[in-house]
């Protein structure tokens, strides 16, 4: 299946939106103390109303996003206005800019997925959540390995179609990436699948959301859209029944530096270039 060109007013649209949103963005963040500078607060709807990386640091000399800061500590706001908050150890930070909430577990609570680095052995993805009335870490995927390491996540989804929800995301993007599949077991994130050539970051940018999941083809299983190593070509994959494969590239012609993907559940998405242009597409 071939994606088709989306609309040149699609595109209008989503940049409006991106302006306005950013803007809506900025006055929610100001008044927060102690936030990561370039933090991003998350709005739930279960149990947590609100939730975001605060505790700013330099102990982790990296700068993959941009700046030598990152944040030491996660803080969550329950829906009855609790403030909890989860401090890491000195030699932790969480190497990110927001947490991604969800229901991981479909029991009503979201968890928030996230990127923690150690002095030792770079990054890992981890699970947050409330559990008895304290905010912890419930779960985390075996770390790269390396200090000054990183890696990015792409989306949640039940990828798979067996009725269990996964976590998708690429590691070390900037030299070699890649993309790993990982599900929620006890107090482990236990990988079913790795594919290299995969990148959803250049590095020392801010912009994490390179990547997203979709049901691209159609047949009501979600789907992951994620760059080639170059960044200008979309890699549209699928891990349908247990079985990885790519559905089709998308080629863009330069590489891409920014995803919007406002429409998304319209399967429309429209990159944004390193050479000005815009690539609008949307799949049937």
């Amino acid at each position: 299946m071939k994606p088709l060109s989306f609309i040149t007013s699609m595109i209008a649209l989503m940049l409006t939106n991106m302006s306005a949103h950013a803007q809506a963005m900025e006055a929610v963040l100001s008044p927060i103390p102690n936030m990561l500078p370039d933090g991003i607060v998350t709005q739930g709807s279960n149990d947590i109303h609100a939730a975001w990386l605060s505790d700013p640091t330099t102990r982790y000399a990296h700068g993959v996003l941009g700046d030598g800061i990152e944040a030491a500590a996660l803080r969550v706001e329950l829906e009855d206005g609790t403030q909890l908050t989860l401090t890491l150890p000195e030699t932790d930070v969480f190497e990110d800019r927001y947490p991604r909430l969800v229901d991981l577990d479909r029991d009503g609570r979201d968890e928030m997925v996230l990127v923690k680095s150690t002095q030792s052995q770079g990054a890992a993805l981890v699970i947050a959540g409330v559990r008895d009335g304290a905010l912890k870490i419930l779960a985390e995927a075996k770390p790269i390995g390396q200090p000054q390491r990183w890696l990015n996540p792409v989306g949640v989804g039940d990828f798979d179609a067996d009725g269990e929800m996964e976590i998708a995301y690429v590691e070390t993007p900037h030299i070699g990436g890649t993309l790993r599949i990982v599900r929620w077991q006890g107090n482990a994130l236990v990988e079913v699948y790795a594919e290299p050539g995969f990148s959803n970051h250049a590095i020392g940018t801010r912009e994490l959301q390179l990547s997203v999941v979709l049901d691209a083809d159609g047949d009501g299983v979600t789907d992951l859209v994620v760059p080639n190593t170059l960044r200008n070509v979309l890699r549209v994959v699928t891990f349908k029944d247990g079985t990885f494969k790519q559905l089709f590239p998308i080629d863009l012609g330069a590489p891409m530096v920014r995803l919007l993907s406002d429409y998304a559940f319209m399967r429309a998405l429209v990159a944004v270039l390193s050479d000005g242009t815009t690539a609008a597409v949307r799949f049937k």
